[in-house]
């Protein structure tokens, strides 16, 4: 095993081993590990790397399906356009990005690289790469549906992270569909024992659920694999995949929470009953 950049020369203080070789090399040493001063490797291989070569591969598999056949399919047309979308909103809510939980607290080990430089590509354009070369034609109804279906599920995942980044950006007065915001102030302390304070968003969307925002999120992704029907299982690999790594990740910030904030998180939870999908889970 190599010698590990963050052994020798850690680019912050929050940086640490495990123990174990293996499992630092897996899921990384340093939150925010840099080359010089500029180069972030985490914002480079997530945010740079990751989700612009995800939209040059879904434009680049309409080009092939062109080449192909002639003509671009109205399916491949609402697949791409949906993807093209959500990185959009992604790059215009970049700064929002930062506080979320692959950012903020997942080291920068082989598992973010590797998925973010490999895997993102791949496999979350792995739908329009299935109607490269099963095109289907959805008909202008079925698919424009599809597409203003799929825009309002990237409107609201985007909506929900505005709205809590709103809440915090005003220290809570901002006011959430046209109301005072429902809270919960919550103390808690640091590693190094002071005494902090955060909010906690309790209505809007945050009312719904505790990571309501996934909910659109996994319903956009379906809306830009459906064009490509149900003659085969490929097209909703991607669907599968971000269903579990969305629950996962829901499961792993209310643990984190709940270590964090205790009996305020309990309160949170008694108020906001819901993990994901209201009323289901």
């Amino acid at each position: 095993m190599p010698v590990h950049k963050g052994h020798v020369a850690p680019s912050s203080s929050d940086s640490g081993s495990s123990g174990n070789a293996f499992i630092d090399f897996y899921w990384g040493m340093e939150l925010y590990p840099r080359i010089g001063k500029h180069f972030d490797i985490k914002v480079f291989t997530n945010c740079r790397f990751g989700m612009m070569s995800w939209a040059v591969l879904a434009v680049t598999y309409c080009i092939k399906q062109y080449e192909m056949n002639g003509r671009v399919a109205d399916s491949m047309l609402v697949n791409t356009a949906l993807m093209l979308i959500y990185i959009t909103k992604f790059f215009w809510w970049e700064s929002g990005y930062w506080c979320t939980m692959d950012i903020a607290h997942d080291r920068a080990g082989f598992y973010i690289c590797w998925g973010c430089l490999v895997w993102v590509p791949s496999t979350y354009t792995s739908p329009g790469m299935y109607l490269v070369n099963h095109p289907v034609n959805l008909g202008p109804q079925l698919a424009i549906s599809i597409l203003l279906a799929g825009i309002l599920c990237i409107y609201i995942n985007y909506d929900c992270d505005r709205q809590r980044q709103e809440f915090r950006r005003t220290n809570g007065k901002a006011s959430v569909w046209g109301k005072a915001p429902s809270k919960i102030v919550a103390n808690y302390q640091t590693t190094k024992g002071e005494t902090k304070t955060s909010l906690l968003l309790t209505s809007g969307w945050w009312g719904f659920s505790r990571h309501f925002h996934y909910v659109p999120e996994i319903l956009a992704a379906f809306f830009w694999s459906v064009p490509a029907l149900f003659d085969h299982f490929l097209p909703y690999f991607y669907v599968l995949h971000l269903t579990i790594l969305l629950l996962d990740r829901a499961k792993r910030d209310d643990d984190r929470c709940s270590t964090k904030y205790g009996k305020y998180w309990k309160m949170y939870c008694n108020r906001v009953p819901y993990r994901v999908v209201p009323g289901i889970y």
